[in-house]
């Protein structure tokens, strides 16, 4: 189907034939007329080509053709100058010689299947190869590639297998490189495990060879072009209006806000809806691995750590950030994930003026979030007390809200839960909101409500404070 044919050409002057009987008032010529019809249809599937959806030798003879042109068109032009180039004077460069080498090469190809060639060709040189279809498309969460010849996809909270795929695993790593290395980063059997991102705040993750033993594995975790907002949350039916306008009165009175989860959960998509609460004067410092926070205000300094290099030096730590931030006048702290030691710093920084800061971690409910906060400042070496820690833990955090990935895919908040101090040695909480599942319907998809459990907050007053005693009523029901 790809490469040189001679079949093709054959098809022109077979079409005058099957015109000629149908004007002869020769009665002898309907025969003719009979056998002709079936000739045109030949070249149909040749000029209707989907190379995404070939497989076989259909695909290993398209990819041939590829990269014999492809090979043809680095020895006619240098690379690094084309990609000075922007991406429509690249493609008209490309397309302009495509043409020439197929033409010398007697190729014989539909405007199709040429069209198909320099797209491939254009993602190539310029973008992620085979990953460029699955970027423009916005229904997609994650893209998770396990070597060259498998590349999965998650819709609407269902993974699917995609019929993409790399060349070999020498792309795929080509790939991968061009990916960590536009941020300053690298991945090669000496650093085989790499977080990065790209242009669009999407996360990346990439574990190579010989770690991972069946080629690169690169996670995508996909960032929608359009930012979800909490009436965004609320079409979803991940909260209800009452429970939006709770979490919108917790932003506006600035309280320490964790965002607890699961992987996937959605907790990073519900940390910047949160921040879309912040007013647009205050000073806000986001400190995360990889840059992936978009806040829509104006005064934000965004900050990433950094690995080590070659030598093992230069590296700049998550708790680094968090103690540096500190000297920057901040007047809200976000760490995008919570992850060890700099658990202490951040709550030395909630707990020293910088109302309303926020964070995420990993955790199954509110309560074990507070087991994790209290884990990580004993892996951070500090020698204290479990009840000085607690005590540390309950001041500083006022808010815990729960994200989740259901059974059936959905995204749910299931508790909005206040810490409300220490009975004891325990910290002490109360769930504002939660969500019960009810039980699921004919589709397998689970039916539930989020409802108010009725008890008063702690933060009334200052609620009150800050005028939105009345917006915390109606938003409790009570």
């Amino acid at each position: 189907m790809f490469g040189k044919r001679t079949g093709g050409p054959e098809v022109k002057p077979k079409a005058p034939e099957v015109e000629a009987p149908e004007a002869s008032p020769v009665p002898e010529a309907p025969p003719p007329v009979q056998a002709a019809p079936p000739k045109p249809v030949e070249p149909e599937p040749v000029a209707a080509v989907d190379h995404s959806a070939l497989f076989g030798d259909e695909r290993d003879r398209y990819n041939e053709t590829k990269q014999s042109i492809f090979a043809s068109l680095v020895e006619a032009v240098d690379l690094t100058e084309l990609g000075k180039l922007d991406s429509s004077q690249v493609r008209e460069e490309i397309t302009d010689i495509v043409g020439e080498i197929i033409a010398m090469k007697a190729m014989v190809l539909s405007s199709t299947e040429q069209q198909s060639l320099i797209t491939d060709i254009c993602n190539d040189v310029l973008g992620l190869g085979p990953l460029e279809p699955l970027l423009e498309r916005d229904d997609i969460a994650d893209i998770m590639v396990n070597g060259a010849e498998k590349v999965y996809i998650e819709v609407d909270g269902q993974i699917e297998l995609t019929d993409i795929r790399f060349r070999d695993n020498a792309q795929l790593m080509n790939i991968c490189q061009r990916i960590v290395s536009a941020v300053g980063r690298r991945v090669d059997e000496a650093s085989p495990i790499c977080d990065a991102r790209l242009l669009d705040g999407s996360r990346v993750n990439v574990i190579g060879p010989p770690l991972s033993i069946d080629g690169a594995t690169l996670t995508i975790r996909k960032f929608k072009k359009d930012k979800l907002r909490i009436q965004n949350l609320v079409d979803f039916g991940s909260i209800t209006p009452m429970g939006a306008k709770l979490l919108g009165v917790i932003g506006a009175c600035r309280l320490n806000i964790l965002v607890s989860g699961g992987t996937g959960s959605g907790k990073t998509t519900l940390l910047n809806a949160l921040t879309a609460f912040i007013e647009e004067g205050e000073r806000t410092i986001t400190c995360e691995d990889s840059a992936e926070l978009q806040l829509q205000q104006p005064h934000v300094v965004r900050l990433e750590t950094r690995p080590p290099n070659l030598e093992g030096a230069g590296e700049i730590t998550m708790r680094d950030l968090v103690k540096n931030c500190l000297r920057m006048r901040p007047e809200r702290i976000i760490v995008g994930e919570v992850r060890g030691p700099e658990a202490f710093d951040l709550l030395q920084a909630m707990n020293t003026g910088h109302d309303g800061s926020m964070g995420t971690i990993h955790a199954n409910n509110p309560r074990e979030a507070v087991s994790r906060v209290e884990n990580m400042i004993a892996m951070g070496g500090f020698n204290l007390p479990a009840k000085t820690v607690r005590e540390q833990i309950s001041s500083a955090v006022h808010i815990i809200v729960q994200a989740a990935r259901l059974r059936d895919g959905s995204r749910k908040i299931t508790h909005v839960t206040e810490v409300i101090g220490m009975e004891g040695d325990v910290v002490t909480l109360q769930d504002l909101y939660t969500y019960e599942i009810l039980g699921e319907d004919e589709n397998g998809k689970l039916i539930g409500e989020h409802k108010p459990t009725g008890l008063r907050p702690s933060f009334w007053d200052r609620a009150k404070y800050f005028g939105r005693e009345q917006e915390l009523v109606e938003a409790l029901g009570m």
